[in-house]
């Protein structure tokens, strides 16, 4: 505090303090010194009201750069402790000198984003979202977010949890937006791209050693536990195939249907139900 401000309080303090010992004086003497009590009051409330705008004046500021509060956000982000986080932005500056530029910054929207999504504020989470470009970077992380909220939604509105075939709707009728997806089709978080190699191993061996699942995990960007999940299903879904080719060659033989009924059965019956499992059990 510098010395004209130590004199402009110490002033506002004796003011206080003599216009307190006026009005205490001045109590039941005469209807004059009424008057006088009430001035003397005035008097002591505007004394307070100058310490007081005094006080909050030398109060410091937060003039942190935007570098800076992005690298903090970007720390704290790290560390995982979400309350610290929403606690530094909340104590961010409204009027900040590069107000603008901090509301563009993807580390700060970032983490706005993640203490709206734990604090469960959605609306506040896909208006973020659906307003700013993010870098490919961040897509995994946001595009998570963006559909557990819709999924905690949904799980809320229909008071039970949901099955793949509910989760399969919300994200069809909640597709990601463009701002956090690069336009590739991904099927239950398996990007196409991924999904061929995975084939493509599987044609050469349907029964990998935990080797080879470690390549192919690097290759692709998952883990060992999601290349072999996806192997074990997969062998899965070619066993039911195959067990159901032997089994409506027994049933629908020639005994009972033609060629051309079982063409019918097979084209009019069955395709309807095999287009609308493939897209939720294709990634399997």
């Amino acid at each position: 505090m510098t010395a004209l401000g130590s004199i402009s309080t110490a002033a506002a303090l004796a003011a206080l303090s003599a216009t307190v010992n006026s009005a205490s004086t001045g109590v039941g003497t005469s209807a004059g010194n009424s008057s006088t009590a009430s001035a003397a009051a005035a008097a002591a409330a505007a004394a307070a009201a100058a310490y007081s705008s005094h006080q909050l004046m030398m109060l410091p500021t937060l003039n942190f750069t935007v570098s800076q509060v992005a690298a903090v956000c970007e720390t704290l982000e790290e560390s995982g402790d979400i309350e610290r986080l929403g606690r530094f932005l909340w104590s961010l500056p409204v009027a900040h000198p590069n107000c603008a530029e901090l509301n563009k910054n993807e580390s700060v929207l970032r983490a706005r984003a993640l203490v709206a999504f734990h604090t469960v504020n959605y609306r506040e989470l896909y208006h973020i979202l659906e307003n700013h470009r993010f870098t490919k970077a961040s897509h995994a992380k946001l595009q998570a977010m963006w559909l557990e909220a819709h999924y905690n939604e949904a799980e809320k509105l229909r008071g039970r949890p949901l099955g793949p075939v509910d989760k399969y709707r919300v994200r069809k009728k909640y597709p990601l937006p463009r701002t956090i997806w690069d336009g590739e089709q991904k099927t239950h978080c398996f990007k196409e791209r991924t999904r061929s190699l995975l084939r493509e191993w599987y044609l050469q061996d349907p029964y990998p050693n935990p080797t080879k699942k470690r390549e192919l995990a690097q290759a692709t960007g998952l883990t060992p536990t999601q290349v072999g999940n996806w192997f074990k299903n997969r062998r899965q879904r070619d066993r039911a195939a195959a067990a159901k080719n032997r089994y409506v060659p027994e049933v629908f033989n020639d005994q009972y249907f033609s060629a051309f009924e079982m063409h019918l059965f097979t084209n009019i019956c069955l395709a309807p139900f095999a287009q609308i499992a493939a897209p939720i059990y294709s990634d399997l």
